[in-house]
């Protein structure tokens, strides 16, 4: 089951049908009260007045149980994982690879990772260029000016004499025996064609230097010559690596290939368009993962819509071939939560099950086959993406061969209220030097995290203003996109 957004572990179905209850998977009293107090101690300070007895105040010395909204326990599961351990586990899940490198086209090689070193396969420039529209020149000025240019893409032009000129296009060959380029803005044509060089008079220096030996002109090999090593194995192809590939004389990339991705996403509840009615709710995972997914680096092969059965369930699992499975929902203890049953129908082994992170710790990782793996998300959305950057994203960055990001952290602009023993993964905006937390970002939101660049790390306790959090980036840039919740 999904309940994206209504349901998942301790939620609707397991609070008595109650309306208001809380998303508890991802916010149980103990997060409630470090939302409010600040922790003294790492035991968060309850309302003034408040008595002992109350529910909104359980006692500090039971750090593993708590009382829920009208007296319904939430346990802490002690074998959840810590979230940096977690992390960890997943990334060295998928480890070592034994797919055989691909040679991909380069128009569909971009996110990929290069499997060979990218070598130069031809000097570059392959000639000798023009830098700048202008003349080619011979010896001292000024110059007889041929009538006939040169134009990039032509043949080699005949050499020049000395004192002569032939007009030039940028990256076009130079004629033999060149010895600078003069550029357009230098230079003035007399009325007897004959070329002279003219710096404007606003940047002409008191003694006009000589034309440079060499100047404006790209000389062959420039960058690099033929059998240069450009990039080792292991680089991420960009935009800017594919124009470079094209460049040293490539058609194609010898790749590791995309760890295939299949979607479950569960749940008796979702529809897939239309608003909301009669307890039906929209699926906002559906749409969200898949590009997410491609995103860090995935083939996303199939997207199937699952009732909460927990024989179709697994049924999907057995039939799946692909590397990666990810559930959405269904990863508690509620009575259509199929997933930690099926997974042990199946003999599949539990590598991590729950994260010590709010919102989504009911999430889980597994191996349901030798060289597959399921990651279970949980069914509010912003829990979903919290699982997904703990989990999945190290699990597909090693699959593919990925590099992994170097650790940074910035200041926060303002306290981010912590869980008192849990990591808590905040939505915000980088500004320059500094970080800027957005509101609306409780587990099952999304409004906060579609305006961010990236997620705080906030340890356990928050953190004040100023203090320096780690920052996870997401694979593309809002820059705020003008709606900062802040």
């Amino acid at each position: 089951m999904t309940g994206q957004g209504v349901r998942d572990g301790r939620g609707l179905r397991d609070s008595g049908g109650l309306r208001d209850a809380p998303d508890a998977d991802d916010l149980d009293v103990e997060e409630t009260l470090a939302l409010v107090n600040e922790p003294r101690d790492g035991v968060p300070t309850p309302p003034a007045g408040t008595p002992r007895s109350s529910p909104a105040a359980p006692a500090p010395a039971d750090r593993h149980h708590a009382t829920a909204r009208h007296g319904h326990p939430t346990p802490r599961h002690d074998h959840a994982t810590p979230w940096p351990e977690a992390r960890r586990i997943a990334a060295r899940a998928g480890a070592p690879r034994t797919s055989a490198p691909v040679s991909v086209p380069l128009h569909a090689a971009l996110g990929l990772t290069l499997a060979a070193p990218l070598t130069a396969l031809t000097d570059l420039p392959s000639f000798d260029t023009s830098a700048m529209d202008g003349w080619a020149v011979a010896g001292p000025g000024p110059w007889d000016v041929r009538e006939e240019g040169v134009l990039a893409g032509h043949a080699e032009h005949p050499p020049l004499e000395d004192g002569e000129a032939v007009r030039i296009a940028t990256g076009a060959r130079i004629p033999p025996d060149t010895t600078a380029v003069l550029r357009s803005e230098h230079g003035r044509v007399d009325d007897k064609g004959r070329l002279h060089p003219d710096l404007p008079q606003s940047h002409r220096p008191a003694e006009a230097p000589a034309l440079g030996h060499g100047q404006d002109i790209r000389p062959r090999g420039q960058e690099c010559r033929s059998g240069d090593l450009l990039l080792p194995p292991g680089a991420l192809v960009t935009p800017a690596v594919l124009g470079l590939a094209a460049a040293a004389g490539y058609d194609a990339l010898t790749t590791v290939p995309r760890p295939r991705a299949e979607l479950l996403v569960l749940g008796d509840e979702l529809l897939t368009e239309g608003l909301p009615h009669d307890g039906l709710i929209r699926d906002a995972l559906g749409p969200m993962l898949p590009p997410w997914l491609r995103a860090l680096g995935a083939e996303v092969v199939s997207v199937r819509r699952l009732t909460d059965d927990a024989d179709t369930l697994r049924r999907a699992l057995e039939d799946s071939d692909a590397d990666l499975i990810v559930t959405t929902g269904g990863t508690a203890s509620g009575p259509v939560d199929h997933v930690h049953p099926t997974l042990r129908r199946i003999g599949a082994e539990l590598l991590v099950d729950g994260v010590q992170v709010r919102p989504g710790h009911p999430m889980l990782l597994a191996r349901t086959k030798e060289d597959q793996h399921l990651v279970g998300l949980p069914g509010n959305p912003l829990a979903a993406v919290s699982g997904l950057l703990t989990l999945a994203e190290p699990l597909l960055r090693t699959l593919a061969a990925r590099p992994a990001q170097e650790p940074y952290t910035l200041p926060l602009t303002e306290a981010a209220h912590g869980h008192p023993y849990d990591t808590r993964l905040v939505p915000v905006v980088l500004r320059g030097d500094h970080a800027v937390p957005l509101h609306y970002n409780g587990p099952a939101m999304l409004r906060g995290v579609a305006a961010a660049d990236a997620l705080a790390v906030v340890p356990p306790g928050g953190t004040r203003p100023g203090q320096e959090a780690e920052i996870l980036e997401l694979p593309w840039a809002t820059a705020g996109i003008a709606a900062c919740f802040t």
